[in-house]
């Protein structure tokens, strides 16, 4: 798998390995970078690091930016994606002791490290860097429309954090491990953090959004495979826009519906309920045979990992049998992502 979000657009080199760092979170679903970060390049992440109230945890060692510089980190990485996208006043001081330490800052943020007077001076004083990740490149054009070619896969929501990236990160391995020839194409912070370059959808203006997602995705071989990881939700109360765009501009020929069964509540937004499974499949067809009439579902991916095994198959076969449509946990190898698989190539 080529994990790159196009081939002549690379970030420079980050300062890796990482200490992680997870701020004042008391919400696992607001540390997802973090926890990508940990999942897919476990051997770039020394341990985590965060202000006294935080009580999430990635599991991995609890250090200082001293003893994580000690331990070869090079980096620290801001792993938390919150509303807004905001450097919180308590991590301040905290960054500034991981310049101290001789560590660069690396963030996914919308706020940007060097508009913080005192990270900037402290920067500067050290000799360190600050890296914004979340930074689209200069003259993103408007959408033409035009059909490109190649194959296409969108992983699409019924919310935010809830595995669109884990997913289309999944497929694009397993396609891959099949003999195709596959990109990984991030769309958001923690993506591009691990694929080394991509788009930062929710940073490009509102009239460029479609046209950013064909940028991301230009004209290939017949037989290649673009998977693009989706963006919030199309009936997502804030995030809808960004969501459309990338649909857009994507033009799938597939989709997979990423859902966290459970979640009844847009996740920050307790007044809006989470659109059924079923509900974004209509609406993500209808919208995306705007610019694909080709497109289709190919299937749905559940985050399952509150459940035991048992409990997840059970889950994935009753839901498969109601929806007429593969159903698995990339997360949970086995012969239902293997059909999932399937379906997104048949």
């Amino acid at each position: 798998m080529n994990a790159s979000a196009r081939p002549s657009e690379k970030l420079h080199p980050l300062p890796s390995p990482y200490l992680l760092f997870l701020g004042d979170a008391t919400e696992p679903a607001f540390t997802k970078t973090a926890f990508g970060l940990r999942d897919w390049i476990p051997e770039r992440c020394v341990g985590e690091w965060a202000c006294a109230e935080a009580t999430v945890s990635t599991g991995l060692p609890r250090l200082t930016p001293r003893e994580a510089r000690a331990r070869g980190a090079r980096g620290l990485v801001i792993g938390v994606a919150n509303v807004g996208g905001i450097i919180g006043e308590r991590w301040v001081p905290l960054l500034v002791e991981a310049l101290e330490a001789g560590l660069d800052l690396v963030s996914g943020l919308h706020a940007k490290l060097a508009d913080v007077p005192r990270l900037a001076t402290a920067a500067a004083r050290c000799g360190r860097a600050l890296i914004d990740v979340r930074v689209p490149p200069p003259n993103i054009p408007i959408a033409t429309g035009r059909k490109r070619t190649g194959k296409r896969l969108l992983t699409v929501g019924t919310d935010c954090a809830l595995g669109k990236k884990y997913t289309a990160l999944a497929l694009a391995r397993a396609l891959a491990a099949r003999g195709r020839a596959v990109d990984f194409r991030a769309t958001g912070q923690t993506g591009i953090l691990i694929a080394g370059g991509g788009m930062p959808m929710d940073a490009v203006v509102a009239d460029f959004e479609a046209g950013a997602a064909e940028m991301l995705s230009p004209d290939a071989a017949a037989d290649h495979w673009d998977v693009i990881e989706g963006q919030g939700s199309l009936l997502h109360p804030a995030y809808a826009g960004v969501s459309l765009g990338l649909l857009h501009g994507s033009q799938p020929d597939v989709f997979v519906v990423c859902h966290q069964p459970g979640r009844e509540r847009v996740l920050g937004y307790p007044d809006y309920r989470i659109p059924s499974i079923a509900e974004t499949i209509e609406l993500t067809a209808l919208l995306g045979r705007r610019t694909n009439p080709a497109i289709r579902c190919a299937g749905v991916s559940l985050n399952t990992s509150h459940l035991n095994p048992i409990e997840a198959r059970d889950l994935l076969a009753r839901e498969s049998g109601q929806l007429r449509l593969p159903v698995a946990d990339p997360m949970r190898p086995g012969r239902e992502f293997e059909r999932l698989v399937d379906s997104c190539l048949a």
